[in-house]
């Protein structure tokens, strides 16, 4: 028996929840490190991307989970994507 794959809607929400942006307080948060160690990570270009406007800072979720997703590893002798 052949099972039919239904063409679902992307879920919006989801997208804009990854889409949007944050603060670099709530980005700090989201990645689990202090303000000032992104602060430090912009001025060096470790980071993830970030957007600026004027004075104020902004990240989307997805370039935080893309940055950090770029960090994982298997074991500590790893260097790359294992």
């Amino acid at each position: 028996m052949q099972t039919q794959v239904q063409n679902t809607p992307p879920n919006h929400a989801a997208l804009d929840y990854l889409e949007g942006f944050i603060g670099e307080t709530l980005a700090a948060d989201f990645l689990c490190q202090s303000v000032r160690t992104l602060q430090k990570w912009r001025v060096t270009g470790f980071g993830p991307k970030f957007y600026k406007s004027g004075r104020s800072i902004r990240y989307r979720r997805c370039d935080l989970l893309e940055w950090a997703d770029t960090r994982r590893r298997a074991s500590t002798s790893c260097t790359g994507n294992n």
